[in-house]
């Protein structure tokens, strides 16, 4: 009887056990965790229908996975820092633990692996993108002239205009991106602004963290960029408006240049055919404060 009052009181306390699980997403890291003798799967196909009946497993039983991206590189140089065997499971184990603290991870709730990895991939390069920005934001230093922090200003600035652009343009969904060509690739934020019962604009924290520090970048770098927004309510037209990034503020796009802009594919520079029911707008007026400033660090 005690015996099994212990086997019960062990499988509800591994339903308290949170877990992460290391996912190798593509071949190519699948193939290079093979040189490691420790490491059974031999059909990253098969490694996959695994991993996902696993997490079925898991949450059939009322336990808590999160999925973190796998990579073998990042993984030997952990290996080598910390002095682990990198051909022991215990130390993919450790690995693990150490990226669900710090990576990008995306909670398992019952979907498809195959939607599971996109969302994983984006959520890593959103990470990614927002941790490269930060960086070169901190390390601008001080302005020569004036002694202000480069870096801070052109994140208040990026606050204020980010500001401008939710309360002009109105009521509505609201869905908008920005970019800023810097070395090595260009850093592409994007954020989603919805309304409240009260027509109050709803910002997801994170998100807008993330953007304002991406067109902060822009403006302390004083990088090629632009801003395009897409607003619609229910039943209307959606409009479309752009901006460019020119000095410390935004210059409106006019109609035909927000059509070039989001009628053209970024890598290919090909046209895309133009959506029904859309309407390439010249921008709302942001108020003086909200355009090109004279002032330069």
């Amino acid at each position: 009887m005690a015996h099994t009052q212990h086997q019960t009181m062990r499988r509800v306390l591994r339903r308290e056990i949170a877990g992460t699980i290391g996912l190798l997403t593509d071949e190519q890291d699948f193939t290079a965790m093979r040189r490691y003798r420790t490491f059974t799967f031999d059909d990253h196909a098969g490694y996959l229908q695994q991993v996902e009946a696993l997490l079925r497993t898991r949450a059939a039983e009322g336990g808590h996975t999160t999925v973190a991206l796998f990579d073998p590189e990042e993984y030997a140089e952990f290996c080598a820092d910390t002095g682990l065997d990198p051909d022991a499971a215990s130390s993919r184990t450790r690995y693990t633990a150490e990226l669900a603290a710090t990576a990008a991870t995306v909670p398992y709730e019952g979907q498809p692996l195959a939607d599971l990895v996109p969302s994983l991939v984006d959520e890593a390069v959103r990470q990614a993108t927002w941790e490269y920005a930060t960086t070169l934001l901190t390390h601008l230093g001080d302005c020569a002239s004036c002694g202000e922090d480069i870096g801070r200003a052109a994140f208040t600035r990026a606050s204020d205009l980010l500001a401008r652009i939710i309360d002009a343009t109105g009521p509505g969904e609201r869905h908008l991106v920005c970019s800023v060509s810097v070395a090595p690739e260009p850093l592409v934020a994007v954020l989603r602004a919805d309304d409240d019962v009260h027509g109050t604009p709803r910002l997801d924290k994170t998100d807008a963290l993330e953007f304002t520090t991406v067109l902060a970048v822009g403006i302390a770098t004083r990088s090629a960029g632009g801003l395009v927004m897409r607003t619609g309510l229910t039943d209307t037209t959606d409009r479309v408006f752009g901006w460019r990034l020119r000095g410390e503020g935004l210059e409106p796009l006019t109609a035909g240049e927000v059509f070039d802009a989001y009628c053209t594919d970024i890598e290919s520079g090909d046209l895309i055919s133009p959506e029904s029911g859309v309407d390439y707008c010249a921008p709302p007026d942001l108020g003086d404060d909200g355009r090109t400033t004279g002032h330069t660090h």
